[in-house]
């Protein structure tokens, strides 16, 4: 019997067997719907304690208040620098998200992608101590590597907002930016000084949050192909991966539970928009979705454990 030996960081068991199991059958699958989404927060990276995108609009909001300290004074600004979890929920999230969005109200596409850009590259998760770039789960991008191998298209879809996780998806997951599908941010169409086309960051956002419904009407409007294989963390991603079971002949919806406080975190994920009707393992159950517990299915969590691992194993060998 030949062992297989893709995703080393996947322990053996019934869940590393079925997405095995998905790898092989996959090249039955015609090339044209060879085609995986991936949800980002929580799915790919790491969402706790807070989101990274998030932390990327905070930081923005200190240095604005050093240079306009009155900014502290607004209501939404003042419960997010203050940490207040019970006035941000007063006020609203989708108030204070439209209010950070704001920061960046009036500035052209590249110069919001050099900032997101500069910001990852220099930001440390704030309770795990690793870069930002490295709290990816390492399985997962396993498994989008053994999927690019088939020549499947991968796409990312995200109740974040799209050009945000378009400015680092290239980097991190090696999926380009037209590949994202996320909440979106309106742009108006100017002139520069100089006379010429500009685009400028508004703060609107075009249509509804990105998460449960709106996924799948997103792709289809934005994309245009369905996926065979859809993977997600939350109530969010349920009409996702609920899709992806529909397609004919091999397919894969997989659900990742936060079950590891050692390594990670352990809480039942949620959306951000709608509250769900029952727990989201409860409906992975129900539908029959592979669920993979990060305590039990992963060898290692995080992209640079990962890594390690993998030198280790390659100095011993």
């Amino acid at each position: 019997m030949t062992t297989d030996h893709r995703l080393p960081a996947w322990r053996p068991g019934p869940t590393r067997d079925t997405v095995l199991g998905f790898l092989e059958a996959a090249p039955s699958i015609p090339p044209e719907d060879r085609v995986a989404y991936f949800d980002n927060d929580g799915t790919l990276w790491c969402e706790r304690p807070t989101y990274v995108q998030y932390e990327f609009f905070l930081d923005a909001l200190r240095r604005r208040v050093r240079d306009e300290p009155a900014l502290a004074e607004e209501a939404e600004f003042r419960a997010v620098l203050a940490g207040d979890v019970s006035a941000v929920g007063e006020i609203g999230l989708e108030r204070v998200a439209l209010a950070l969005a704001g920061l960046f109200r009036g500035i052209d596409p590249g110069a919001f992608t050099r900032e997101v850009r500069a910001f990852l590259r220099s930001g440390i998760h704030p309770t795990l101590g690793h870069p930002l770039s490295d709290i990816r789960y390492g399985p997962m991008m396993e498994l989008i590597g053994a999927l690019r191998e088939l020549g499947f298209t991968i796409g990312v879809v995200t109740g974040g907002g799209t050009e945000f996780v378009r400015s680092v998806s290239q980097e991190l997951y090696g999926v380009p930016p037209e590949r994202v599908v996320g909440t979106m941010i309106a742009y108006e169409l100017g002139q520069d000084t100089q006379g010429r086309p500009a685009l400028r960051r508004t703060g609107r956002v075009l249509g509804d949050v990105n998460e449960g419904a709106a996924k799948v009407t997103n792709i289809q409007t934005q994309l245009g192909r369905p996926p065979v294989l859809a993977a997600g963390n939350s109530a969010g991603d349920t009409e996702l991966l609920e899709w992806a079971a529909t397609a004919d002949g091999p397919h894969l919806s997989l659900l990742v539970d936060h079950d590891d406080p050692d390594r990670e975190f352990a809480y039942a994920s949620e959306a951000q928009s709608f509250a769900a009707g029952e727990p989201i393992t409860t409906t992975a159950r129900r539908l029959g979705w592979t669920t993979v517990s990060m305590k039990n299915d992963w060898a290692s969590v995080f992209a640079h454990d990962s890594r390690h691992q993998s030198t280790e194993g390659a100095a011993g060998a």
